[in-house]
């Protein structure tokens, strides 16, 4: 958890699971009570994901969350399933295939089986005895980080499908666990491009939906990114182009990462097109 604008594991404190479960669940149902009542037409609205409607971005949340629970109640069932997926080629349609998929379900169903998935999960990683790692599509993860990236993901999602349904949200607290992500993969962004990464240190000062200051790395650093919170978390989870924020960089680094920040796992992602 983020306090008083610093990231508890930045501290060496031990990092509170529940509360990071229970912020998970709020982002899942607040975007479960945006779609609980959609007519099919809506379900099939385009969003702002190239081919993707609003049951693509459910679909693809849920299938995600059944490779999570996969991965956390049978490590060898996630390596034979991911072990067969590599071997038929790109592993990005092993993601897309899987929102393909889970949008062809009646609707109903679809939400059913995501509701499910989501429960399911959460205990699941609340069981995961204390330093055991989580396999996944990349370096293993805590139960803390699997929950950390599932907030991210299911809130970047829900941004979609809030503008494919002409929903204006309201920024949370919750978006200290995407922005914390979004500092935490710096060096990925880079390395999945095949550039080389910053030796220096950032700062990194984002302004919080509530008006206080978040933080990360030293004070004195020459490479500098501020700016409110919501766009860096828009920016990170590629769902903004940078001209489209308020974020300032200080420094030639800080400056070329804004470009290419990325917090979620694959390939360098396209983000998005200036307004």
């Amino acid at each position: 958890m983020l306090e008083n604008g610093r990231p508890a594991c930045d501290r060496g404190e031990v990092i509170d699971l529940g509360g990071l479960l229970a912020d998970l669940r709020a982002e899942g149902d607040q975007l479960d009570s945006w779609v609980a009542d959609l007519g099919a037409d809506q379900w099939r609205a385009p969003t702002p994901a190239a081919g993707w409607s609003v049951a693509h971005q459910v679909a693809h949340l849920a299938w995600t969350d059944e490779r999570a629970l996969l991965s956390a109640t049978d490590p060898d069932g996630f390596i034979a399933e991911t072990t067969q997926a590599l071997a038929g080629g790109d592993p990005q349609q092993f993601v897309d295939k899987g929102a393909a998929d889970g949008a062809q379900l009646p609707p109903d169903e679809l939400l059913a089986r995501w509701r499910e998935l989501r429960v399911g999960l959460a205990g699941a990683l609340a069981g995961v005895p204390a330093g055991a790692k989580l396999l996944w599509y990349g370096p293993p993860m805590s139960p803390a980080s699997m929950a950390t990236a599932r907030i991210m993901e299911t809130w970047a999602h829900a941004g979609d499908v809030a503008d494919a349904l002409g929903i204006k949200r309201e920024p949370t607290e919750r978006i200290r666990h995407v922005a914390h992500l979004g500092v935490r993969t710096r060096d990925f962004a880079y390395l999945v491009r095949a550039k080389a990464v910053p030796t220096e240190q950032f700062r990194v000062e984002l302004v919080g939906p509530g008006g206080g200051v978040w933080v990360w790395g030293p004070e004195d650093a020459a490479q500098r990114v501020s700016g409110s919170a919501w766009d860096f978390c828009r920016l990170v989870t590629q769902r903004v182009h940078r001209d489209d924020t308020d974020l300032v960089a200080v420094g030639a680094d800080a400056d070329e990462w804004l470009g290419i920040a990325q917090a979620f796992a694959g390939p360098p992602g396209e983000g998005r097109a200036k307004a």
